[in-house]
């Protein structure tokens, strides 16, 4: 299958163009990679990788049918190949014939607990499972970039890490990847981290798309029990109602947002969950509810912390109560190197055209564990949709919906990208 068209474009230099480069100005290479080029040869393969994974999607932090199909398909590349020991990971390390630093790009692997409704001919065949966030291309894309920087490993000024993540939808596999020496797996730290993430709708098919400074949420949890004393409906004076103190609870929580956040660095608190009693006339001794907790910064997602528990704990002893809150932190605020993400957006642009790029005006609410990595490494989180041809972006089925699609055609140029920036920024 044949890349998406777009103009020509040249990645080589000339000799006067030979001294350094600043993180996010235009990079210098030696020779012309040849990504483009070279890809075609490898695209059939790297779709039917992606059709075989999605067919057969893989739960959490152990995929052992997922951790295979990458080993098979990594075999006999010039590759230094490690499985992790918690949990069902690959880390792949390819040693350039030149000295250089170390570059590292990731692709998570891991589905969701979705019922599949595509209708697609490689719809998943496991029941209630999909690879409806598409982590299915970005296993094919990190092959196909492994496969086209080994093609010029001779002339690769470094090394390159590729990371094979499970458990990103949770609980979270980047951060046992880290301690069981991902980073430290090439001998040195790497200098500069990048991956693509598709989208089934929003953007339109093609395009690419970042920003500077956070890209994605932190993203943790508020889990809450009120607890007061049971009793019978028609007699509230003789018990201790929860219900109406969590009901409080909750609108509480929605002021505290528009009344204690700044709206320029905003919050976002959802209760998804609230459970209380078992009949219309019984006072139960308990209430409880859950919220997921979105926020931009640390100094945020701090005063968020903090404020939720204070509103909690406030609203109950003022109705003769207790409550226990449990604060759950998750992952982190998913931030992006202000250069390394102008030096994806200008590679994306020069590779595929201005029309197959766009910065992003805001960061989505939606959170990832490459925040881990963004955390020790400067880097990009670079966003690529795949939404099909003839749907429209706008109404398209979201990533994590059961009839979400995502067009394979996207992955040669999503592995021409990853390649391309480790080429480059390596041979800065």
């Amino acid at each position: 299958m044949s890349t998406l068209a777009s103009p020509a474009t040249t990645t080589g230099v000339t000799a006067a163009d030979s001294a350094p480069a600043e993180a996010g100005s235009a990079p210098v290479v030696p020779d012309d990679s040849g990504f483009r080029a070279a890809v075609p040869d490898h695209a059939d393969d790297l779709i039917a990788l992606r059709r075989a994974v999605h067919r057969r999607p893989e739960i959490g932090l152990h995929l052992p049918q997922t951790q295979a199909a990458v080993l098979q398909a990594l075999d006999g590349l010039p590759l230094e190949v490690t499985t992790g020991r918690s949990l069902s990971s690959v880390v792949a390390v390819l040693r350039g014939g030149r000295p250089g630093p170390v570059v590292l790009l990731r692709g998570d692997m891991d589905a969701l607990p979705v019922t599949e409704l595509t209708g697609l001919e490689y719809a998943s065949e496991v029941d209630g499972a999909m690879h409806a966030c598409g982590h299915d291309l970005h296993v094919a894309m990190l092959v196909g970039a492994a496969r086209l920087l080994c093609g010029v490993r001779d002339r690769l000024p470094g090394s390159v890490i590729f990371m094979f993540q499970p458990g990103e939808e949770g609980p979270g596999g980047a951060e046992p990847m880290i301690a069981e020496g991902l980073l430290e797996a090439a001998g040195e730290h790497p200098v500069a981290a990048y991956c693509i993430h598709v989208l089934s709708a929003i953007e339109p098919y093609g395009r690419f798309s970042t920003r500077r400074g956070p890209m994605l949420a932190a993203a943790d949890t508020l889990k809450v029990t009120v607890r007061g004393a049971g009793g019978h409906g028609s007699a509230p004076q003789f018990a201790k109602d929860p219900i109406p103190a969590a009901c409080e609870m909750v609108t509480a929580l929605q002021t505290f947002v528009t009344r204690s956040i700044d709206v320029f660095d905003p919050a976002v608190i959802t209760v998804g969950s609230f459970h209380a009693g078992t009949a219309e006339n019984v006072i139960p001794a308990q209430a409880e509810f859950a919220a997921t907790l979105r926020s931009f910064s640390p100094a945020t997602r701090e005063r968020v912390r903090q404020g939720v528990l204070d509103v909690v704990h406030g609203i109950a002893a003022a109705h003769g109560l207790t409550a226990d809150a449990d604060y759950i932190p998750g992952y982190p605020v998913t931030m992006n190197d202000g250069g390394e993400a102008e030096f994806a957006a200008s590679t994306a642009a020069e590779l595929f055209g201005d029309d197959r790029f766009a910065w992003m005006a805001n960061p989505k609410a939606g959170a990832e564990d490459m925040s881990y990595v963004l955390e020790q490494v400067p880097g990009a989180f670079v966003f690529l949709s795949a939404c099909p041809p003839g749907l429209d972006p706008m109404t398209a089925p979201l990533n994590h919906a059961p009839e979400a699609r995502h067009d394979d055609a996207v992955v040669p140029d999503g592995a021409v990208l990853l390649a391309e920036l480790a080429w480059r920024r390596l041979s800065r």
